[in-house]
Formats: C-alpha cells, sequence, structure tokens
C-alpha cells in the first residue's frame, strides 16, 4: 500500500484534529522500551549544533531556492541550518548522502564543509533532471562534490561503493522514506567495516511510513524533531551488530 492510499485511508477514520498547509499522520511510543537510546556522543554534538544553528544563515542557497517562503532558512521547522551546524561541529573528511533529490541537502552540507573534506551523494535520478533542482555545474567543478546515479539500497549497488561507505564518517539518509528502503540499508550497514564509528542522520522519521523503521534502530539515537525538520529529523551512532 502506497503512502497516499495509507493517508487517505487514515482520514477518513481519523479526522485530523487541526488544519495546517501540510500535514502527516503519526504516532507516539513509549521511551523506556525502545531499542537504542541516546549516547553522550549524540547529546553532545546536538547541543552544540543547535546552538550554532541559532544564527547561521543559508541566504546563498534560498536565492537559488526561489520560493515565496523562507523554508531554508525556517528553523526550527526546516532541518537545513541544523544539517549545516552538524557538519560544522563534526569537521568530517567524507559526507556520504544517500538521496540527492532536488539538492537542498546537498548544499546545505557543502555550505559547512570543511576545505579538504569530501561529499559523494547518491541518487537514481541525475542531478540535471532532479525536478526543481537547485544543483550547478560549479558546485562540482572543485572535485569535493560527485554524485553517482546507482541505486545503493540494493546490494550490487551498495557493494559497487563499499570503500566509499568505509571512509564515511557521516552519512545522511533521505531516500524514499516508506521504511522498506531505509530498512535494507541499515541491514546492509549492520556490521559493515567503517574505519570509525559514523554518525547517520534520517529524515522524516516521524512521518507513518518511518515510524517503526526509527523505532527499530537498535544504535544508539536521538530524536532532533523539535530541532529539525517538521516531518522528523533522527540522530544515530553507529554500533557493530
Amino acid at each position: 500500500m502506497n503512502r497516499r492510499l495509507k493517508k487517505a485511508l487514515l482520514e477518513l477514520t481519523l479526522p485530523k484534529p487541526a488544519e495546517a498547509r501540510h500535514s502527516e499522520y503519526s504516532m507516539i511510543f513509549s521511551a523506556d522500551d525502545q531499542p537504542g537510546v541516546a549516547s553522550r556522543r549524540l547529546i553532545d554534538l546536538s547541543v552544540e549544533a543547535i546552538s550554532l544553528a541559532r544564527d547561521l544563515k543559508l541566504d546563498e542557497l534560498y536565492q537559488r531556492t526561489r520560493g515565496e517562503v523562507d523554508l531554508i532558512n525556517l528553523w526550527p521547522g526546516e532541518q537545513h541550518r541544523l544539517l549545516a551546524a552538524l557538519v560544522q561541529v563534526l569537521g568530517p573528511k567524507r559526507v556520504v548522502e544517500i538521496g540527492t533529490g532536488a539538492g537542498g541537502t546537498t548544499l546545505s552540507i557543502l555550505a559547512k564543509l570543511p576545505s579538504a573534506a569530501t561529499l559523494t551523494t547518491f541518487d537514481v535520478i541525475a542531478w540535471q533532471n532532479a525536478p526543481e533542482g537547485v544543483l550547478r555545474k560549479e558546485d562540482f567543478d572543485s572535485g569535493r562534490l560527485k554524485q553517482h546515479v546507482d541505486d545503493v539500497t540494493v546490494r550490487a549497488g551498495f557493494d559497487r561503493y563499499r570503500q566509499v561507505f568505509e571512509e564515511a564518517d557521516f552519512i545522511v539518509i533521505d531516500a524514499a522514506k516508506d521504511g522498506s528502503m531505509e530498512g535494507r540499508l541499515i541491514e546492509m550497514f549492520r556490521s559493515f567495516p567503517f574505519r570509525e564509528p559514523p554518525i547517520f542522520l534520517f529524515d522524516d522519521i516521524r512521518v507513518w511510513n518511518m515510524l517503526r523503521f526509527w523505532r527499530d534502530i537498535p544504535w544508539p539515537k536521538l530524536d532532533l524533531t523539535s530541532f529539525g525538520h517538521w516531518t522528523g529529523t533522527g540522530l544515530a551512532e553507529w554500533a557493530a551488530s
């Protein structure tokens, strides 16, 4: 059952309690019995990034979107400023993004990426063909940003880029948000030989299709929705299993 059909059925049986420009169904769960609890590393990282995000602006990225509402700099509510702040605090050497999409997240990462670091982004659609895309050729000219058009949520695609993943210290997953694709990725990462334990960021963890996926992650994790994307922002710290 696809996401739109699920939402339509929910609206028939459970009317929305409030009106908004955009709404999604979600659910709350007890915390004491969930797999994975926040580590000190995640808490310290989040506190510092939240503090930085208060004064951080991404005006150049907003100019590319040309939206009537500045959703790039909306914070809390959107995660662009928090994401840029997380990159600034982490100072990663190699960032991996799964789900290039329009490129807004990509540019948020680049905004604070260390000069010697790289960002490798994956999608099944080339950035030139992305609807409402904001990436430009000059974003790739320095070599710090590279896109691979491939499906890394299947084993064959994943294995083609094992070295890229092994070297990653920050991995941003902004893919299908169907609760299935993300689950396949986690299974492939579960016993992966990372050189150093990376930090993962997951988008949309509060939407219906993602609820079980996020709750079942066994790694240390922290829900940062109130300081990130209104549909859910989650941080997790990889742990071998």
